[in-house]
């Protein structure tokens, strides 16, 4: 009887929780983490970011919420692990793993990627400076590892340098804007050639393996990927000089 009970409570919660307003959500769980202190007023701001940005501030007694509009009308339990993240964020505590597990499947739903990939197109700025440089033109070694390892079978994408010569970034690819961008600091004779290379089939390889989405998890470098990528001549020389850079 007593597990009915429970059942019939548990069903009763989820319920409410259908019918709560995400204002309602957030002062919620403001009030389960901060039970001795009066809950505040709740104002949510959707914005039109480039991803799936949120932002949350205390002040002047109130709670206010810049969410990325990626989230303007998901699931009621979204909303609560969402509001879990950014209020634990806020109180400098730690997330509990069900809520963040539950708002990564929710981003790597196929749907909401697809969204997400459109609005960083539409959206998002990419500098691209072109492919020649002071010292190396890109879509030439580009076109030189596609020969060689690829058999010729990668679409070019947009290639490009940094702004800076960064050590932190030494080369990505994005996706949403199908470019390839890389560090400055190969672009000087003290760089070797072969770290430019291996950057540049590092990221080509990303052309050829995509992420892969299974669940919550987000793999950008999988076993296959791993793998093609240590059969790349000199993989061990390329890592070393990488390292002195």
């Amino acid at each position: 009887m007593q597990e009915r009970e429970k059942g019939f409570a548990l069903v009763g919660l989820e319920s409410a929780l259908l019918f709560e307003r995400p204002e309602e959500t957030y002062a919620r769980v403001f009030r389960e983490m901060r039970p001795r202190t009066q809950a505040p007023s709740v104002r949510i701001e959707y914005c039109p970011f480039a991803n799936a940005d949120c932002f949350v501030r205390l002040e002047d007694g109130g709670l206010h919420l810049r969410v990325s509009d990626l989230f303007q009308g998901a699931p009621a339990p979204v909303v609560e692990a969402l509001a879990y993240i950014l209020l634990c964020k806020l109180f400098r505590r730690e997330v509990p793993k069900t809520f963040t597990r539950r708002y990564r499947l929710y981003l790597n739903r196929k749907e909401v990627r697809r969204q997400a990939h459109l609005v960083r197109q539409i959206r998002g700025r990419k500098f691209l400076s072109g492919p020649q440089g002071e010292r190396y033109n890109l879509e030439e070694i580009f076109d030189r590892l596609n020969a060689t390892y690829f058999d010729g079978l990668l679409g070019r994408p947009a290639l490009g340098w940094s702004r800076g010569a960064s050590r932190q970034m030494l080369g990505h690819f994005d996706p949403s804007h199908n470019a390839i961008i890389m560090s400055r600091i190969f672009d000087t004779a003290a760089a070797p050639p072969l770290a430019l290379e291996y950057v540049m089939f590092h990221e080509m390889l990303h052309l050829r393996y995509p992420v892969d989405h299974a669940g919550a998890r987000r793999r950008v470098h999988t076993r296959e990927f791993r793998d093609a990528e240590k059969a790349f001549p000199q993989y061990k020389e390329a890592k070393e000089l990488l390292k002195r850079l």
